[in-house]
């Protein structure tokens, strides 16, 4: 008998759809298996304003086409009015924070943090939380955990504040989740999965290569335990962020992890393994819908254990584990 799970209205809450042709290419990748996702803002330029906001939000409605999908937007952190900020209130689900520089298209980020008190005040005051990508500019296997004092500065100066800190990648960051009831996270199936020595332990793997990068065995271990569990305050976000072919098969390669259309397959495959796939609904859609207060449309992913062979590549896309066999596949979507 062929072993199967059905999803509820699952949800991805952080996803990279870029603009023009690649989101075009990969907003349907997504919204075939998902009833929502999390919208980053981090275009060209950023998504700050809510012309803009409006103007993206009508381009991934057109790209997602006919599939039940419903985009969560985001703006791009900056010193905003306490005006932008309550015309912008009914159409986004929050707003992403960068510290400059950090990430793809970050250069118009945060430089100083907590110069930015009066918005975030503003912020846990009309009740829009704050999204956060938590790294510092120091080492860059310490960056994520240097960025743990800025989350217990926020979390006690703004104890209303809703934060997430997004796509967590260290043991640090996971035992934050207990130290603050405003805090919670998102992790990605890749972060789960693996460590740095996956990336460059053996020959350089650029699809395997993203901000954060990947850590230490251990910090995979206490990301998958809360992921298994799961956590109450933890979320499925890919951080799926796709580039094209040439700008990561090349010099200067460019960070993300491309999984889109793969995510259920590799989570059932994982939660399987480790005998938690009752854990399963809990983590890709039940958390996310609690945390955020959000409805999505109702659909229903049908998972069952037959093989799935991952194509080499998505349009110009190499996916993450391209060529490969997953154990899981999904049969169809109500």
């Amino acid at each position: 008998m062929t072993m199967e799970v059905l999803l509820r209205s699952p949800l991805d809450m952080h996803i990279h759809f870029r603009q023009d042709a690649m989101l075009d290419a990969v907003a349907p990748l997504s919204a075939q298996h998902f009833a929502g996702g999390v919208i980053m803002p981090n275009l060209v330029p950023p998504v700050d304003t809510v012309d803009r906001l409006l103007w993206y939000t009508s381009e991934v409605k057109r790209a997602v086409g006919n599939h039940r999908f419903q985009p969560y937007m985001t703006l791009f952190f900056r010193n905003y009015t306490r005006e932008e900020l309550v015309a912008a209130k009914p159409h986004i689900i929050g707003i992403k924070l960068y510290p400059a520089g950090a990430t793809t298209n970050s250069e118009n980020g945060v430089r100083e943090i907590m110069s930015m008190k009066h918005v975030f005040a503003m912020m846990e005051e009309l009740d829009i939380p704050l999204l956060v990508h938590g790294e510092t500019h120091g080492f860059v296997m310490d960056r994520e955990q240097e960025f743990c004092e800025v989350y217990r500065t926020l979390a006690t100066t703004f104890p209303g504040l809703r934060i997430t800190m997004e796509h967590i990648t260290t043991e640090a960051a996971v035992l934050l989740l207990d130290e603050f009831e405003n805090l919670r996270a998102t992790v990605t199936p890749h972060h789960l999965i693996i460590t740095l020595d996956d990336v460059a332990g053996g020959m350089l793997n650029p699809h395997l290569f993203c901000k954060p990068i990947a850590k230490r065995p251990e910090d995979r271990a206490a990301l998958l335990a809360a992921a298994l569990k799961p956590h109450p305050r933890l979320m499925m976000g890919s951080d799926s962020a796709p580039h094209p072919v040439d700008k990561k098969e090349s010099a200067g390669c460019a960070a993300g992890v491309f999984t889109a259309p793969i995510l259920l397959p590799l989570l059932a495959e994982l939660f399987e393994r480790n005998n938690a796939l009752g854990s399963l609904q809990a983590f890709v859609s039940d958390n996310a819908r609690r945390l955020y207060g959000v409805e999505p449309p109702s659909t229903t992913v049908h998972l069952v254990k037959e093989p799935m062979t991952i194509p080499e590549r998505y349009g110009n896309v190499v996916p993450m584990w391209a060529g490969k066999t997953l154990s899981w596949s999904v049969r169809s979507v109500e």
